[in-house]
């Protein structure tokens, strides 16, 4: 192998990659591996935000023997990933992870081929620690870009609203409620706030709302009605709560609006709606030793084990109604009796069983269904 030197080689290796396809899709691979959230994205978006910030990346990888601040180059694509993200209603931190998990996977791509290129050692190093340099700069840009979407939001004119919204609902001091007033943010008549988070997608018309990590953020003195609820948005309400204790339950309504957005959920629910949901995804290794203690003798790869799972689970979700599960499932309500009754021979018990050992019914019901569930999501 014929060993190269200089800075111009290398340069043509990086201006190559930024030539060629298939870096790009492992990079988007990449991105939407280690952020799901973003994996919810159209792929060709993704891919576009890639090859621009690929593009952009070109002069400073082909000027490896001149020193200048990385500083000076264009990272408006970097910016309008983050501003996009934002609008898009994805938090700063899933953006983040698959940045990060694309500019990895970039070092990784260019360390192989210098190396099949017999670029020296050091000249390697100088590589990566460019790269290092230029993927922290494009991190601080998407996130300039992320916040300044925030402050830019139409609901936030003044920047004081979203700043106070973001002060008491994500963190820092609780702001006295003269503040809070003179912002337009106002209590019930007993001094209490209901907070809500939205999908950002189609938020309407919603009272004192902020973009806040990609959910809209807001308080009011009374739930909203459904009338502001823009058709497609989900709105999750919080109950009413004095403001030192609105920033645990905020926490929980982007849990919730998470959940409920991953499972197509739309429209205005109170929290407590959602409380079984919240309490169960909490407890992910508790679900799946459940699931494990259940139904330990399903396949993952069998199509006919995954129909009897969902059967099972519809079934429960429907009010252990044969009627309704079958109407859901569009099939026969004898079909369903026999998928139950197939899953009770699979697995030594079914969610139409009593308990005999002497527990609630409720409860019996309740594991079943978190059971079904967590092996359900888990067989993907």
């Amino acid at each position: 192998m014929t060993v190269v030197h200089g800075p111009e080689p290398v340069a043509d290796i990086l201006r190559h990659m930024a030539d060629d396809a298939d870096v790009c899709g492992e990079l988007v691979r990449a991105a939407r591996t280690r952020s799901p959230e973003l994996g919810l994205l159209g792929e060709a978006e993704t891919r576009s935000h890639v090859t621009a910030l690929i593009l952009a990346a070109g002069p400073w990888f082909t000027s490896l023997d001149r020193v200048e601040s990385v500083d000076e180059q264009d990272f408006t694509a970097a910016l309008l990933l983050g501003a996009d993200r934002a609008v898009q209603g994805v938090t700063v931190t899933a953006v983040l992870r698959g940045v990060q998990a694309a500019l990895t996977r970039a070092v990784e791509i260019a360390v192989d081929r210098c190396r099949t290129a017999g670029v020296p050692d050091g000249a390697l190093l100088s590589v990566v620690l460019r790269m290092k340099e230029y993927g922290d700069a494009v991190e601080r840009h998407v996130v300039n870009g992320y916040r300044a979407a925030e402050q830019n939001t139409p609901r936030e004119p003044d920047g004081s609203r979203g700043r106070l919204l973001r002060q008491l609902l994500l963190g820092g001091v609780v702001p006295p409620a003269e503040e809070l007033t003179r912002a337009g943010i106002r209590p019930s008549a007993d001094g209490l706030h209901h907070c809500f988070a939205a999908t950002v997608a189609h938020p309407g018309a919603l009272p004192v709302s902020a973009l806040l990590d990609g959910h809209v953020a807001g308080l009011c003195p009374r739930p909203p009605g459904p009338e502001p609820i823009a058709p497609g948005a989900l709105v999750v309400v919080a109950p009413a709560a004095p403001a030192a204790e609105l920033r645990a339950l905020y926490r929980l309504c982007v849990r919730a609006v998470d959940l409920g957005r991953a499972g197509g959920r739309v429209g205005l629910y109170d929290l407590t709606d959602l409380a079984a949901e919240l309490a169960l995804a909490e407890q992910p290794l508790l679900g799946a030793y459940l699931s494990r203690r259940l139904l330990d003798t399903l396949d993952p790869a069998d199509d006919f084990h995954r129909q009897l799972a969902l059967t099972a689970r519809t079934f429960l979700d429907t009010g252990r109604r044969l009627d309704q599960t079958a109407a859901a499932l569009s099939t026969h309500p004898n079909t369903v009796r026999y998928r139950l009754g197939r899953l009770q021979q699979i697995t030594g018990g079914a969610p139409t069983d009593l308990p005999t050992d002497g527990a609630s019914g409720p409860l019996h019901t309740l594991h079943w269904w978190w059971a079904l569930t967590t092996w359900l999501q888990a067989d993907g």
